[in-house]
């Protein structure tokens, strides 16, 4: 690992960006969906149901949903019947997911006709799965606050099956001319002022958007799954780039 990682436009030592990433999500963690909503005009929903359709959770599969505290993937793949643990390094995202299950009426991890939900406090970086445990691993919206990237994408290799499947569901760089300038200027001048105006907290927002920023482009992500393992890897950008999702295959 470098010496420095990147906390938004800072860079600074990796231990302190991993407290500091903490930080941001407890404190955004009972405004979750407005989190996403203000980094995305709320198309963050049509994002994730497209993601999962992707996926294609079955019935029987062990599916790892790695900082998916809230719930909202696993909630959407538990209709399929697969077991999913749903796996945060940020008590407090994890809180707000069993919360929400609870209101969906899933008592102790499983509804009727749907697969079971598992919660675990768990980082991306050293995962306590044994390894070829897993048939799919999802992250979404997650990857770009890991410390060590590269790391865990090697986690994520070694704690899927043979034939298992790697998605991941995060904001990019849009490449239609002129769109990236306008979300530009909407997420650096007005997602902080709605975070301070929706959850008084304009920093964690401020960080989120310069963590886009930061996060490798499309085609530099790819390789890094490529070099962590991964084959088949592929790249579907959605609004341009604005968002992608990768996925790759363990063989």
């Amino acid at each position: 690992m470098p010496d420095t990682v990147s906390f938004g436009y800072e860079d600074i030592a990796p231990e302190d960006k991993t407290r500091r990433v903490g930080e941001v999500f407890s404190n955004v963690a009972s405004k979750y969906d407005l989190m996403n909503d203000a980094m995305s005009g709320g198309l963050h929903r049509l994002w994730k149901d497209l993601f999962v359709r992707r996926v294609k959770p079955r019935a029987g599969e062990h599916i790892l949903d790695m900082a998916g505290g809230t719930g909202d993937i696993a909630f959407r793949m538990a209709p399929s019947g697969a077991a999913i643990t749903v796996a945060d390094i940020n008590p407090e995202m994890l809180a707000v997911g069993i919360e929400r299950a609870a209101a969906r009426g899933i008592a102790n991890g499983r509804k009727p006709d749907t697969g079971s939900l598992v919660w675990t406090e768990a980082n991306a970086e050293s995962l306590q799965f044994p390894e070829r445990f897993f048939d799919a691993y999802t992250i979404a919206f997650g990857i770009r606050n890991v410390t060590d990237i590269p790391r865990a994408l090697r986690e994520a290799h070694r704690v899927l099956k043979r034939g298992g499947r790697f998605y991941v569901l995060e904001f990019s760089t849009t490449q239609w001319p002129g769109f990236g300038q306008i979300y530009d200027a909407y997420s650096h001048h007005l997602v902080p002022r709605l975070g301070k105006l929706l959850a008084n907290d304009a920093d964690s927002y401020r960080y989120l958007v310069e963590s886009i920023r930061r996060f490798p482009p499309m085609p530099e992500f790819e390789k890094m799954i490529r070099e962590a393992g991964f084959t088949q890897t592929r790249v579907e950008p959605l609004l341009g780039g604005m968002v992608a999702i990768h996925s790759g295959w363990k063989i």
